[in-house]
């Protein structure tokens, strides 16, 4: 439901408001207004269905109490929005460490003093409402917003148009998210989900590292896009060779020891589990990879062209579970989530050209060096794995990888300051030849 209180409106507000700072007190003020009415919408029909549905008290309270969540959730995140188009992320990390810790307080609290589950419900309350005072406490004092509702109705109505593939993309995103577990449970049942589900979360455990990578990224890609495409060129073609940096290790290290994980973590009865993982975890480069290139078409004015790509490769994704689950239960499941995985990502990248002039020979030399670094690492972890301890192999591993990474020049001291002034440097100074949105 959250999707449809934000609506895409958060991106498209870090998008404008990174072009036009001037008039991003505007937008998020229309943004707010037309938030209030979506959240009063959306909670009434919660209200209405959990009420419909017969459930107990405290199911029909968590429900109430997890809708204001999500209200309080979307209005920090247009409020963090702003911070974003500011590439201000300093108010933003100290924003979520307090609000954690207010959350582990008040839970861990809820449990000693036994309270009743609802509480715990509330500790998320208590965190989001912390975190939605602070954003607004922060754009008033830091930047002097003036924020308070408003309705420009033909700002609203730009806004809306550009928001609406944004918002596809979040449903289609959530789509092909879940479909594989819910598929799976019915075509085969709970114990091959509990398998499936097991390579599916340590695949995406690591998705903060891109994600973070293209929220940095993101308001700079916005900007540049209007003035200086060979510093946007530079942006991508470095945020697209870290994460291939981080990728293929984490792909060729994670299958060489899924044997070793899988009992590690969840003991022996999970070891079907463990060719589910090998396969799945390939998934890792796709998933990676697709940040950046998603972040260039949406700060581009191509977040269209993603949406419909994203649209088919959840289409491709119920297609390939559908024909390959019944055959291969959670092994036919990830198989499918691979196959898309990737499919998005090449359907999205034969796109760029038509933004940036690729460097087609820069990409390859460091596919092939990150390639060979981690098909090195994986054979030494494979002979090692049976008399050394997996712990000690993944430090042993990313050792060997950064050494051979540099040695080979897969990487050096220069991209890593490089790519940190690009990434993280204010975008300043620079003439934009486009309008902002008016009334």
């Amino acid at each position: 439901l959250s999707v449809f209180i934000d609506f895409g409106l958060s991106s498209v507000l870090i998008r404008e408001s990174a072009k036009f700072k001037e008039k991003a007190n505007d937008y998020l003020n229309n943004i707010i207004s037309i938030k209030i009415l979506l959240s009063i919408i959306i909670f009434l029909a919660a209200v209405i269905i959990i009420n419909l549905l017969n459930k107990p008290a405290i199911t029909v309270i968590m429900v109430y109490l997890a809708g204001l969540v999500m209200i309080f959730d979307s209005f920090t995140l247009s409020f963090s929005a702003i911070l974003r188009a500011w590439q201000n992320l300093k108010y933003e990390s100290i924003n979520i460490a307090i609000s954690q810790i207010i959350i582990v307080i008040a839970g861990v609290s809820a449990v000693l003093l036994k309270l009743p589950l609802y509480f715990l419900i509330l500790a998320l309350l208590g965190g989001s409402i912390f975190q939605c005072c602070y954003t607004f406490t922060i754009l008033k004092i830091k930047l002097k917003f003036k924020i308070k509702p408003r309705f420009n109705r033909p700002i609203l109505k730009i806004l809306l148009k550009i928001a609406l593939p944004f918002a596809l993309a979040g449903i289609f995103t959530r789509v092909y998210s879940y479909v594989d577990q819910v598929l799976l449970s019915i075509l085969i049942g709970d114990q091959s989900l509990g398998w499936y589900s097991v390579a599916y979360k340590i695949t995406y455990a690591l998705q903060f590292i891109p994600a973070a990578f293209a929220a940095a990224i993101f308001p700079a890609l916005s900007y540049y896009h209007l003035c200086e495409k060979e510093k946007l060129r530079q942006i991508f073609e470095k945020s697209m060779h870290f994460l291939i940096i981080f990728s293929l290790p984490i792909a060729f290290g994670t299958a060489s020891l899924a044997d070793k994980i899988i009992i590690f973590l969840y003991t022996r009865e999970y070891e079907p589990s463990i060719l589910t993982l090998q396969v799945f975890i390939f998934a890792v480069i796709a998933i990676f990879l697709s940040y950046p290139v998603g972040s260039i078409l949406n700060a581009c004015d191509k977040q269209a062209i993603n949406t419909l790509n994203l649209g088919l490769t959840m289409v491709l994704n119920i297609i390939l579970n559908i024909i390959l689950i019944p055959k291969y239960q959670h092994l036919g499941a990830a198989i499918a989530a691979l196959a898309s995985l990737s499919f998005m990502f090449i359907v999205n990248l034969a796109w760029v050209p038509k933004i940036i002039k690729l460097n087609y020979k820069f990409f390859a030399a460091k596919i092939a060096k990150a390639l060979t670094a981690s098909i090195i690492m994986a054979i030494i972890i494979i002979y090692l794995k049976e008399t050394v301890h997996f712990i000690f192999l993944i430090i042993l591993g990313a050792l060997l990888y950064s050494g051979i990474m540099y040695l080979i020049k897969g990487f050096t001291k220069e991209d890593i300051k490089y790519s940190w002034q690009a990434v993280f440097k204010k975008a300043k100074n620079a003439p934009r030849p486009e309008t902002p949105i008016t009334n």
